[in-house]
């Protein structure tokens, strides 16, 4: 199916594919219409239920990458699904979620931005995440391109070691010290082909990355801070023709041989489930034996 999903891509014309995507949408949308008029759809107490069946337990720490509409219908909206969240993680768990104000290409995006203001740019990472970021107590990290928001004990740690990152998924970034953290990733109906954000942990690990996946130049902007600070700082994005190359997907059967993953339901979503220190530990050791990335699944030689 990954495999698939990659061919239609690259050779149907972008208006077929948009009307494709936006027949999709439409489709949800009605079924989540009927769910709604039918009072059928997720409460409070069945996402605390799924979640539980997911694997996830007290005291997790868990960046929750999510498509509202794939879950169905849900009473209460967002609110529903952030309450169960952090019911089954427990006060001593930590709740991340990305927050980029950039839902395209990174290269547009760095070109025409002046500044990064933490505390009003929206998410356009999902309805999900944009109402988690504007909770009480929520710590946003001061990455221009790839800031992600968090609520825990921990939320300082996971978030503070953003700011001045030329690139952001180093070891300082909330995506790998979620792996340090011995934490958990929940696709909610996306996969990693549409939110594979913590593959790049890869790319930042390993000195000499074999593949161009930055555009050579570096940009300047500023970040202002939740306290009205403006700090100038140096970015690199990703390379649009290096990204165009990625087979995300196709790395699923991989990572879950190797125990990284499984698969679960939350409300009427397709979920997986990863293990970040797991995740990261294949990648780095799957790298340096078969040369496989997100660029080459099947390896190298292939």
């Amino acid at each position: 199916m990954p495999a698939l999903r990659n061919l239609l891509r690259s050779v149907l014309p972008d208006k077929l594919l948009n009307a494709y995507r936006e027949n999709k949408k439409n489709k949800q949308r009605k079924l989540i219409r009927e769910q709604e008029a039918a009072g059928t759809g997720a409460s409070l107490e069945d996402l605390i239920h799924d979640l539980e069946q997911c694997g996830i337990q007290k005291g997790d720490s868990i960046l929750v990458h999510s498509s509202f509409s794939k879950i169905g219908f849900v009473q209460g909206g967002p609110k529903t699904f952030v309450d169960a969240l952090l019911s089954v993680i427990g006060p001593e768990g930590n709740l991340l979620m990305p927050s980029s104000p950039n839902p395209g290409y990174q290269l547009d995006y760095i070109r025409n931005l002046k500044a990064f203001d933490v505390a009003n740019e929206p998410s356009k990472m999902g309805a999900i995440t944009e109402y988690f970021r504007k909770l009480p107590g929520v710590k946003r990290s001061e990455s221009p391109t790839e800031p992600v928001c968090c609520f825990g004990p921990d939320a300082d740690w996971f978030t503070n070691g953003h700011l001045g990152e030329l690139t952001p998924y180093t070891e300082k970034s909330p995506f790998a010290r979620l792996a340090q953290a011995n934490g958990k990733i929940l696709y909610v109906g996306v996969t990693l082909d549409n939110a594979g954000t913590s593959l790049h942990v890869l790319e930042d690990a390993v000195p000499g990355f074999k593949y161009p996946v930055y555009f050579p130049e570096v940009f300047q902007t500023e970040i202002i801070r939740e306290n009205g600070e403006r700090v100038p700082v140096s970015v690199k994005v990703h390379n649009p023709e290096q990204s165009a190359k990625r087979k995300c997907d196709e790395l699923l059967p991989l990572f879950e041989a190797k125990g990284v993953m499984h698969y679960a339901t939350l409300g009427k979503a397709q979920t997986l489930v990863f293990d970040a220190a797991k995740m990261l530990e294949v990648m780095l050791a799957e790298y340096r034996a078969n040369g496989v990335t997100m660029y080459t699944p099947a390896g190298a030689k292939h």
